[in-house]
């Protein structure tokens, strides 16, 4: 379903590559464990099944998880409003609409298509930003529902979840032994970890990537479908801001979302950590709005 959101090349041949890799990956491990005689079927009809349910609920668990709920137009007639008409400039259907309470400034979007997104702010984000600023918000949040990442983050964040899976059944059904049961034979339970743990950490990387990829791809296209970089750029410092005033708990509350926020609870500023981060940094952020404003030739 085409809208008026800037497409993203870079983007879409970012999630292929990374679905396909992830794919290869998981098939190079399959096959390893089956090798070792690991009877990894159970396990991966399990994780199949896992992965279908946060699939087709990811929009109504990462509400849940996230304490946020559908709002009527009647509780919230701005905040639909506003949406209203970005979904009429962008040409896309009207997510959900929800709120989350909560004062970390925050906004998301779930979903695995655009009949089923939901966006959801926190009262946080409402009570600290303008109408212009929270504009630009949910424009790139609402980029995400378009770009059809969403879906793709939460089939290939899932996957890193089967590696843990697999080494917790090698582990838990006795396969700390020896293959062929000679003393030197291979310790099949510490292969099947260590392959589990390679697994994990290239799963990991790779999703990583994406997710920092995904959001430069969300400003930038959601700048240039509100022709206003700099509310953007207004609201993603005004957030990055404010984080510094929420109690510490509170941010780490939140932090196991940094991957579907629109700016991360926790940032490290370290350079090496920048690979593990979900986010681009903000002066990255900022340094691409700056130059989409240059193009339009506004401020």
């Amino acid at each position: 379903m085409r809208t008026r959101f800037a497409s993203d090349r870079g983007l879409t041949s970012r999630m292929v590559v990374t679905m396909f890799l992830l794919g290869l990956l998981y098939v190079v491990f399959v096959g390893v464990l089956i090798a070792l005689g690991v009877r990894a079927l159970t396990v991966l009809l399990l994780a199949g099944g896992l992965l279908l349910v946060q699939y087709f609920l990811s929009d109504r668990i990462a509400l849940f998880a996230m304490h946020g709920r559908e709002v009527s137009p009647q509780e919230a007639p701005e905040l639909h409003g506003l949406i209203d008409r970005l979904c009429a400039l962008a040409d896309m259907p009207k997510p959900r609409v929800a709120i989350a309470d909560s004062d970390v400034p925050n906004a998301f979007a779930t979903g695995r298509n655009q009949k089923k997104a939901v966006v959801c702010v926190t009262t946080g984000i409402l009570r600290r930003l303008e109408p212009q600023e929270l504009e630009g918000v949910i424009a790139h949040e609402l980029s995400h529902v378009a770009h059809r990442d969403v879906a793709v983050m939460t089939i290939a964040s899932f996957l890193g979840i089967v590696a843990g899976l697999m080494t917790r059944f090698a582990l838990y059904s006795g396969l700390g032994g020896r293959r062929n049961g000679g003393q030197g034979g291979l310790p099949v339970g510490a292969i099947v970890l260590l392959v589990s743990v390679i697994v994990y950490a290239v799963s990991f990387l790779l999703t990583r990537a994406l997710s920092r990829y995904r959001e430069l791809a969300a400003d930038r296209a959601g700048a240039l479908l509100t022709q206003r970089p700099s509310a953007l750029a207004s609201a993603l410092t005004k957030v990055s801001g404010e984080m510094a005033r929420i109690p510490t708990r509170d941010l780490r509350e939140a932090e196991p979302f940094n991957a579907f926020y629109f700016a991360p609870a926790l940032a490290n500023r370290q350079s090496v950590a920048n690979l593990f981060s979900t986010h681009p940094s903000l002066e990255r952020r900022l340094e691409q709005l700056s130059d989409i404003s240059r193009q339009l030739g506004r401020g």
